[in-house]
Formats: structure tokens, sequence, C-alpha cells
């Protein structure tokens, strides 16, 4: 599924072409995408309307309109947007949007598993409340990190893929930053020292930074904004490398699924 930097990839790779542009139409081919909204709605929303900005809020990428409106897309899985000047047939093309610069942006969806919103004002600032802070916002401090992740009993694996708690961060950069932090993914969050959340913390802004700059990691489906498979799935350190030497230590990665019914890989040797 992809996460904060498979979605701020696409994001960057779309507003270039969408920022400005005006959508002459709309034309909903899978409904079955939509959430809150029937087809009619989506598409008379979204007619004629102005693209104001293109962002990113956790996993969805999300475009605002003008009049307050917001088309939210979490592509999960197998979603992936086309910006492309033909009309093309495409049986996994969801959605299409027309727009006045010639260009047409379709999201398309193999298994359609993803999720399509298009909220008013009102709706979007629930949605927005419901998750927590950004990593990559200027205010995400050290202090900011520790008090999203709480202090209770849950492993702190899971408590960094709470999207309540942290925006963004899934399986693959959960993996990534503790085994680069040197923390066991099932230690309790009540356990950690200041010190290791403060070496967590930077540890998630630093595998992010360079998931980002590397594009993305392309396990399987992932696209970017241009099409393309992303670039960090050579750079992983301990995501998925079962038996193969840490990095770090030489001992064998591990591969359980008994923390979270999720794929941890973690070194023994490193991580204790």
């Amino acid at each position: 599924m992809p996460e904060l930097p498979e979605v701020e990839t696409i994001a960057r790779d779309l507003r270039a072409h969408l920022v400005g542009a005006r959508i002459l139409a709309a034309h909903v081919i899978k409904p079955d995408i939509l959430r809150r909204i029937g087809r009619t709605g989506f598409e008379r929303g979204l007619a004629g309307r102005r693209i104001e900005a293109v962002g990113r809020r956790a996993k969805h990428l999300v475009v605002a309109l003008e009049g307050g409106r917001r088309l939210v897309v979490q592509p999960r899985m197998t979603g992936a947007f086309l910006v492309d000047a033909r009309a093309v047939r495409d049986p996994y093309t969801a959605f299409e949007l027309r727009l006045d610069t010639g260009k047409r942006l379709r999201y398309r969806d193999v298994r359609r598993l993803g999720a399509v919103f298009l909220l008013t004002p009102r709706q979007w600032a629930d949605y927005d409340r419901a998750i927590g802070p950004e990593p990559l916002a200027p205010d995400f401090t050290a202090e900011r990190f520790a008090e999203a992740l709480g202090r209770g009993s849950l492993a702190v694996k899971k408590a960094l893929m709470d999207q309540r708690r942290l925006a963004g961060v899934g399986n693959i950069y959960a993996n990534e930053a503790l085994w680069l932090a040197g923390i066991d993914p099932s230690r309790r969050v009540a356990r950690l020292t200041r010190f290791e959340l403060d070496r967590l913390h930077s540890a998630v802004l630093d595998v992010l930074a360079r998931a980002i700059e590397g594009r993305g990691t392309t396990i399987r489906d992932y696209r970017t904004g241009t099409g393309e498979p992303g670039g960090f799935q050579g750079r992983l350190t301990v995501y998925g490398r079962e038996r193969e030497a840490c990095l770090r230590c030489g001992r064998r990665i591990v591969l359980t699924q008994a923390l979270d019914a999720r794929a941890t890989y973690f070194c023994p040797g490193c991580q204790h």
C-alpha cells in the first residue's frame, strides 16, 4: 500500500499538470470506488471547478478545488494516476477528469481497492482532524513525536503505523525506521527512554526523506505520477531481507507476523 513517500511523490508529479487548470468534465466509470457520494453528485461537483492546489495528507492525495471542496483519493494497493492528452481506452480506469489545458487526469485501479471522496469544507475538517501529525511538517519536533506516540502499552511498530497518532507511516517505513533506530518493533511505547524516542524521531524523518528522494518504493504495483516505478526498493535496509545479513551487525534478518499480522522484519542482534 502506498505510504507517505509514494503519495508525496505522486502529488509533486501531478502538481505541475493540475494546478490552475479547470475541470471541464468528470466521468466516473467504476462508481464502486466512490465513498459518501454517488456518481452524479461526484461528476457535477467537479465540473467547472478550478484546481487550486495538489497535496497530500497522510497516505491520501488531496486536490483542493475553488469553492473549498477537496477531492481526496487513497490509492491503496493498485491505484495509480496518469496525465495524458489523449482519450485512452483502459479497462482499469475508475474515473477521468477532462481539463481545459487539453489534458486528462485518469485514476486507474486494477483491483478497485482505493477510496475516492469529494468532501465539503466541513467534511474535510472532520476528515483531517481524525489524522495524526505530519512528519514533514516544520513543527514536527521530537517532543511532538513523543506526545503523538503516547506512553501506553502498544508495541512501538503498531503505534508508528496508527494513522491517528502519526500520519503516513505504514509497514515498510515503520520497519525501516525501527531498524535504523536500533529498536525492537515489539517494545512497548511506555518502555522507550527519551533518548530512544529522540533517536526514533530522527530515524523516521531520515527514512521518509530518503524514500521521497528515491521516488518511493515499488514492491509490486506502485507507480509515480509519471507512471514509472519508484527507486527506493533497492535501498531498503531491512524490509524484504529475511535471512539476509544485517547491514549493521551481520546477524540474519528475521521475519515474523506475530506482532500485528503484518510482515515485521528486524535484526535480533542490534534491535534488542
